[in-house]
């Protein structure tokens, strides 16, 4: 049985600012026209972030543009939107981000089953010098890579 899984977003910014040391699944609570925009590919996770209020977690600045034939039902595109997960892994998220001074931070907007889910990020801030190591990594990488190519032509 295998699941069909449609990527819409992805923060690619959270992977440059963030180490992401675990991930999660949740679902999202939309209306009508926001779905509509985020099938459309109107979704914006540059900014985002969760937030977890008496027990219920939540995404903030997320930008879900206003659905064009959408009219009197559309949302504000900023407005809060909450997610949907098992009590149990809420406390424990709401825990580790309290002790150990981890963010939570959408990672990527996706359809499974028709159904509308967000993968989230337990991440913790990079330092700068986190950044030029991880880069320095990349580029040398590449001139590895592309010394074997010209080697095997």
């Amino acid at each position: 049985m295998s699941e069909e899984k449609r990527t819409v977003a992805q923060n690619k910014k959270a992977y440059h600012d963030y180490f992401v040391l675990e991930e999660y699944e949740a679902g999202i609570e939309l209306f009508g026209t926001e779905v509509k925009s985020v099938r459309a590919g109107k979704i914006n996770l540059k900014d985002s972030w969760c937030s977890i209020v008496k027990g219920e977690i939540f995404v903030n600045g997320m930008h879900i543009s206003p659905y064009e034939q959408g009219n009197i039902f559309n949302r504000d595109p900023l407005r809060v939107k909450k997610l949907l997960m098992h009590k149990k892994e809420i406390n424990r998220l709401f825990g580790t981000t309290k002790q150990q001074g981890l963010t939570l931070i959408p990672l990527s907007v996706y359809f499974v089953k028709g159904k509308a889910k967000v993968k989230i990020g337990l991440c913790k801030g990079k330092k700068n010098y986190d950044k030029r190591e991880v880069a320095a990594k990349k580029e040398a990488q590449r001139t590895i890579d592309r010394m074997i190519k010209e080697r095997n032509r």
